[in-house]
This record gives structure tokens, sequence and C-alpha cells, in this order.
């Protein structure tokens, strides 16, 4: 069976992450989205997203097809449901279409489709905000995928440990002298991951292939520091997807970070009111301030943005892609794609400057930033240029 992951009507509420990729390219616990089902199909995906990040993640559809919500992650009952999947038949919830069978050029009527109710405990993420308020289950799923039937290396025993069971080290892993927690949740440590001496680690956490935990960093979970990322200083129920870095002190709490994003030295954020009022935080597609439902919600940063060291964030703060934010004070709490400065005025920050700096960044981690990098980001900077003031 060929499988095919579709963006959905979450897409638009989980900007600005998806300007840069499909919905299911997002990380949440361990693993994107994408990969915990092709995991769990056992089989790659191709995927149905906008039509300017199409070059980069192809469609590839073959006579039969299942096309699954990206939105919505995996569980074995939805697998199962996934699985016995027959022609003219989708399986919903609610309202929403969460799968479907279809043949090549296919039209598709679902009033024409028997309509199945998806089983079991079912984890959506609709809101840029899930990403790091489901994290937790998230982790827990992915570590018992990843760890199932496995040995994990040795825990050193130079290490302070309390609930060892909990605890998975892969190989080429390095931690020593530190605290690890997993009383609360799993702590997972990936290939070639690196937790210096000093560390206070309270689960969930993940530390992905390559990423590096700083001396003395003071971890909540439940936290995933995505693959190559950096972690240190304070970080609280936060996601870093890939290549980013919160590497110094100051505070990072119920937030996220996209790919190549950087924190300077001694910047924070607010993740609480100081009313302690609900959270509200920007939507791209009402152009708007909408309710979280949340009483604490931080940073939310597109991909390739930057921050000058001491700065501060509101609480619920959206900062759009390739941002360079500095500067005394509070910027805004939203910040549009492509901005340049901070609390005392914006300026656009041109494309040309912005690619020449992603090259560099990139370049440093051995990664190529591509001519399809550029048409995308080039995108992006045309559909948000109604945001800024220049």
């Amino acid at each position: 069976m060929n499988y095919i992951l579709f963006d959905g009507s979450a897409r638009n509420h989980l900007l600005p992450f998806t300007f840069t990729r499909p919905v299911a390219d997002l990380r949440v616990g361990i693993l994107t989205i994408r990969e915990k089902w092709e995991k769990l199909l056992e089989s790659t995906t191709s995927t149905v997203t906008e039509d300017y990040l199409s070059g980069k993640w192809p469609l590839v559809e073959l006579e039969e097809n299942v096309m699954i919500n990206a939105s919505f992650l995996p569980s074995p009952e939805f697998l199962e449901q996934i699985k016995a999947l027959k022609p003219e038949e989708a399986i919903f919830f609610e309202e929403e279409v969460v799968a479907f069978f279809v043949r090549e050029d296919e039209e598709v009527d679902f009033d024409n489709f028997r309509h199945i109710e998806l089983e079991g405990k079912v984890i959506q993420i609709e809101n840029t905000w899930d990403i790091f308020s489901r994290n937790g289950e998230a982790i827990e799923a992915d570590f018992k995928l990843l760890t199932e039937g496995r040995e994990s290396q040795l825990i050193p025993e130079s290490n302070y440990i309390v609930n060892p069971e909990n605890i998975f080290i892969e190989e080429g892993a390095e931690v020593e002298f530190c605290s690890l927690n997993a009383s609360a949740g799993p702590i997972y440590i990936g290939k070639n991951a690196k937790v210096l001496e000093g560390c206070l680690i309270r689960g969930a956490f993940a530390v992905c292939e390559g990423a590096l935990v700083k001396m003395g960093a003071k971890i909540y979970g439940p936290t995933t520091l995505g693959p190559y990322c950096r972690g240190g200083g304070e970080i609280n129920n936060s996601v870093l997807f890939a290549n980013s870095n919160k590497g110094h002190d100051g505070y990072l709490g119920n937030s996220v970070l996209g790919e190549w994003c950087n924190l300077g030295a001694d910047s924070n954020n607010s993740n609480l009111k100081n009313n302690y009022a609900e959270v509200r935080i920007w939507n791209y597609e009402t152009e708007g301030f909408a309710k979280t439902g949340l009483q604490f919600c931080g940073l939310m940063m597109g991909d390739h943005s930057k921050c000058g060291i001491n700065t501060m964030f509101n609480t619920g703060t959206v900062v759009g892609v390739s941002a360079n934010i500095f500067g005394a004070g509070f910027p805004r709490n939203f910040v549009p794609s492509f901005s340049w400065g901070g609390s005392s005025g914006m300026s656009t920050y041109k494309t040309q400057k912005a690619f020449e700096v992603a090259e560099v960044v990139m370049k440093r981690r051995g990664e190529e930033f591509t001519d399809e990098d550029k048409f995308i980001l080039e995108q992006v900077f045309e559909d948000t240029k109604k945001w800024r003031r220049d």
C-alpha cells in the first residue's frame, strides 16, 4: 500500500512552522510525525502540501493509496484501522476526515464513502501550542516505540539516577556527572548526543541524535531537543525541532523553536501573564489574537529566526521565519517574517542578507542551503509582506 500524508485544515493554525515544512514534518515527542508513521507502517510516505513546498516534499501517487491527515499522531487502534481500509471507506474524527482509501486519479466524494469513526485515544496537533502541551504524551509513545525489545547502553555510575528503567541511552551518547530523574516521564538520550557535567534533568525529556546539553543546564520535562540542537540554561516544557540553539543562561518555557534558530545569551521569555489570565496568541488565518485556553504559553519562533543577547519576549510571542531581533525592551508579541529590529521599531530583513546568513549557518553544521530552500523562503517572504510595515 502507498501511504500519503496530507496537511489538512490544521495547516494554517500551525504557522509559522508550516511556512517551511508540511504538517507531517513537525517534531512532537522524540520523532517527527512522518517518522512516527513510517516506523509504524514500515513504509515510506509522501506528502500533499502547499505547491511551493512540493518540490522538496513531492507527492508519490500509485494505483492504490491511503491518505492520512498528518495532524493526527498514530496510535495502535488508529494503525489497525488504517491497515484495514478498503475502497470507498474513510475514517472520521467528529466532522474531520482522518484517513481514506483512494485510487490514482479518482474523484473523491465522501458522501459516497462508508464513514468509520476513529477508535481509541487520539492526539491531534491542531495549534502551535499543542506541540509543547502534547509533548509529554508524544515522548511516552515514541520512547516505547523506539526502545521496546532493545537494551540501553549502560548508564555511567557517575550519574545520580531515579527510575533507571525509564532511561534509555543510544550508542555513542555521553552523559556523566548529571542528575537524571525519570520518575515523571522517560529520558531518552539519542545516538552521539552529549549531556555535559552538572546537568539537572527531570523527564519526560528527549535529546535527539547529535544534540548537546551544555554544562549545568536545568531542564524540566516534557522537553525535546531535536537533532543537533544545543540546550543550556533553564528550559521547561519546550520543543526545539533541529539544529537550533538555546545554548546559554536564560529561560525558555512552554515554547517551540523551529530549525536553525538561535537565542542569544541571557535571553528570556515569559510564559505566564502578570494577571495569570489566559494567554492569547497570533493566528495567521484570522489575522488576530486567538485564545489558547492555556495559562502558560511562551514563544513560538519560526525557522531561521534569531535574537541578540538579553532579548526579552512577552508571554505568547509569535516570531515568523527569518526574523532578526535585538535591542532593549520587549519586541511586539507578533514579529512578522523577515523582520529586522526590536522594540524601537522593525524594518524588512532583505532576502539577500537573510540567505547569506542561512548559507553560513547551515554550512557550519555540514548542511547545504539549496536552491529549493531559497525558493521556499522567497515564497514565505512574499506571502508575509502584508504584515511588515515597510
